[in-house]
This record gives C-alpha cells, structure tokens and sequence, in this order.
C-alpha cells in the first residue's frame, strides 16, 4: 500500500513538472453540435468551419509537442519521459477530435436526409 501510494506521489510530481514546462495548449473542441434534425444551412456550415480550425488547432498541438521535444538532450531519462507524456497528450487531442468529428458527421448524414 505504501509503495502504491509512493508510486502515485511520484507520477503526479512527474506529470506537474512537465505542465510547468508546457507551453502548447491543448486544442478545446468546438462548443456545440448543430442538432441535424433542426439546423439551418448556415449553422452546419459554421460547425464544418469550426471543426476544420479545430483540426488545425490539433495538428498545431502536435507540432507544438514535437518542438518541445527537440530542444532536449538525445539519450536523456528525461527525453524519455517528455516523449511518452507527448504521446500520451497528442492521443487525447486525437481521440477527442475523432470523437467529436463522429459526433458531428452523423448529424451531417441527418441533415442530409431531411
């Protein structure tokens, strides 16, 4: 028990150190899907916008990452470290973005068949 909390006290150091450090921002998700059933033209095209720049935002994320990662020593235990916490992060970017964008495509094939 001791070690398990031990273990946890250290990863929370861990992931509050890299936090410090990071300077990209994590892409927020558009704020809300049009309902297909009720949405007008305009609305659906501003949600397609908003998620073309959300895209951006994510791909920008990643390069940001990526950057973060460059300026450290090769070899080093904590370029190890910095590259599974970018992995770890850009993943969530993605997940939450194929999320969403399946959220939004079916309300798409909704307003379609109207």
């Amino acid at each position: 028990m001791h070690t398990t909390m031990l273990r946890i006290a250290a990863l929370a150091a861990l992931a509050f150190s890299f936090s410090a450090h990071a300077e990209c921002a994590f892409p927020k998700a558009p704020a809300s899907i049009p309902d297909g059933k009720t949405a007008s033209e305009q609305e659906m095209l501003e949600a397609m916008n908003a998620f073309k720049a959300y895209n951006a935002e994510v791909t920008a994320f990643g390069g940001c990452l990526e950057e973060e990662v460059k300026d450290k020593p090769v070899g080093s235990a904590q370029l190890m470290q910095l590259k599974t916490m970018k992995a770890k992060k850009l993943n969530a970017a993605v997940d939450e973005l194929q999320a969403k964008a399946k959220l939004f495509n079916e309300q798409v094939r909704i307003y379609k068949g109207r």
